[in-house]
């Protein structure tokens, strides 16, 4: 009669194992974490763990490692867009904020301008007004057209950026659009990973 030892591993054993591996590979968690996660699972120590990984489980595996090695890196390509993406949210609120700030601007733009038609047509009229009056009135116009100035500068400089988040947001959407090809052919990669992890499954029964 053959004597099975205490400490042997089962098929689900080692199946558990190799799915919980393959999983941290592909997080891009270690194999450290894995073991011991395992080791929490089975009743084992994470030493034990390892052990049976690299004598006897891995070389099973080694396609599945290397698909799950692959989508790791997918993965992080496709966080890096996503947190992209995110920032670009962020900024066109930033930016809807500031298109109200312009359109408050433009509105006191078209008022100073009509208050400008309005200066220059007393002026006008006021013709045989005393000499200081008139210093005084055109003080205050010089003031209007600065400041009209100093706005009209500021609003170019806001189209110029605004233009700028607008061709950022179009590049980050042709982004998305690859990550989303990206993740469909993960999807593809993880059946595929599945069914070399149940092919292998089946070898060990």
């Amino acid at each position: 009669m053959t004597t099975i030892r205490q400490d042997a591993w089962s098929t689900d054993e080692d199946l558990i194992l190799a799915e919980v591996v393959l999983r941290h590979i592909r997080e891009g968690s270690t194999q450290l974490a894995a073991f011991e996660e395992v080791g929490q699972r089975l009743s084992r120590t994470s030493a034990a763990c390892g052990f049976r990984w690299n004598s006897s489980i891995r070389k099973k595996y080694e396609s599945a490692i290397h698909l799950a090695k692959k989508q790791r890196t997918k993965l992080k390509g496709i966080h890096s867009v996503e947190e992209q993406a995110n920032e670009q949210l962020s900024e066109k609120a930033n930016e809807q904020a500031s298109e109200k700030t312009i359109a408050k601007a433009q509105n006191v733009r078209v008022f100073a301008s009509k208050q400008e038609q309005i200066n220059q047509s007393e002026l006008l009229e006021q013709k045989n007004t005393e000499v200081s009056h008139k210093e005084k009135t055109s003080e205050l116009t010089m003031e209007k057209v600065l400041s009209f100035l100093s706005n009209y500068t500021k609003e170019r400089t806001e189209n110029v950026e605004y233009k700028k988040l607008l061709e950022e947001n179009q590049r980050l959407r042709e982004r998305l659009v690859k990550v989303e090809e990206e993740k469909r052919v993960m999807k593809d990669d993880y059946r595929s990973l599945l069914a070399i992890m149940d092919r292998a499954r089946k070898l060990s029964l």
